[in-house]
């Protein structure tokens, strides 16, 4: 394990790399650590243990988690390498000021280690943290962390039969990606549409697909494509991950090629979604949107009646690996 402060812990505690059997433990940690900052636990059981076998993620050297002598979680951090590693993202719980501190300075040293590991003189730090974690905030920007996007959470509710949009003319919509095919044509679709956009980095294929077979709130079945001329032009991937928690259908990704934007198919897709999630008696849908999208996505999401129920924020800073 990667350990560069492990002078700086309170002697009654211990550090050790998390393994997947650590799932609960961690998400009694984070669920309380959550409700303390925002009134709701925001994640699940499922969410940490997809996490802990995330391809990409080695619990071995990238994450942390500090015990207490009577084995309950005083701390937990995890540093997660993008791409080339060009980019990484780094993520602190601890309601202890010091652990946090501790475990913020093992996630950036193991952050650096990558970009050396990679040849680069300099990374990008990336940490996605509620808006309204003071403390969070505090110690990020207290270490050179700036803001780098604002993210809304949106919900809709959903109260009895949602009406089925019409598609769009020229649009052949395809539920489903089951075979290779299909699968690449939309992940090729969605790096076309993401590249430039603030914290994105492109997954190699075969990764990207891994993931999604390995999360428990995603099935094939939930990817939806657009076509016009048998070209992918639009992609919107849905997914379980608020429906034990709040009964909501959940819109983890939409987007649409540029030449295709401000034909309505985004707002096809949203609605599409919004009727799927109430026939299958979701009490609302739920997204995430970039508030720094080059398109006038917030605006959108408002349009069709959603509002803001969360707000967090991106933090960068760019360090020196050496």
């Amino acid at each position: 394990m990667n350990s560069i402060h492990s002078k700086a812990l309170p002697d009654h505690l211990t550090v050790r790399s998390p393994e997947p059997g650590d799932a609960e433990t961690i998400f009694d940690l984070v669920s309380a650590y959550n409700t303390a900052a925002i009134g709701v636990a925001d994640c699940t059981l499922d969410d940490v243990a997809d996490c802990l076998v995330e391809p990409g993620f080695d619990c071995g050297t990238d994450g942390w988690l500090v015990l207490a002598g009577d084995g309950q979680p005083a701390g937990y951090a995890t540093a997660f390498g993008l791409g080339d590693r060009e980019v990484v993202q780094v993520e602190v719980t601890s309601p202890d000021p010091a652990v946090a501190q501790w475990l913020f300075g093992e996630a950036m040293g193991r952050a650096r280690e990558m970009g050396r590991e990679r040849g680069h003189s300099e990374i990008t730090v990336d940490s996605c943290i509620y808006h309204a974690d003071e403390p969070l905030q505090a110690l990020l920007h207290g270490h050179d962390f700036t803001l780098g996007t604002t993210y809304y959470r949106m919900r809709i509710d959903h109260a009895g039969v949602v009406a089925t949009p019409e598609v769009p003319a020229g649009i052949v919509v395809r539920r489903g990606a089951f075979d290779d095919a299909s699968r690449l044509a939309a992940h090729q679709a969605m790096i076309e549409s993401f590249t430039g956009q603030f914290g994105y980095v492109e997954r190699p294929h075969d990764e990207w697909v891994e993931a999604l077979d390995a999360s428990s709130t995603f099935d094939w079945s939930q990817l939806t494509v657009l076509e016009a001329d048998g070209r992918v032009v639009a992609v919107r991937s849905c997914g379980d991950n608020f429906v034990e928690a709040e009964n909501c259908g959940c819109i983890n990704m939409l987007c649409v090629a540029e030449d295709f934007r401000g034909r309505g198919l985004a707002k096809f897709l949203l609605r599409d979604s919004f009727a799927l999630d109430a026939a299958a008696g979701r009490s609302g849908s739920i997204l995430n949107v970039d508030t720094n999208n080059p398109t006038p996505a917030l605006g959108l999401y408002q349009s069709v009646g959603m509002k803001t129920v969360l707000v967090l924020d991106g933090l960068r800073r760019v360090v020196r690996t050496g």
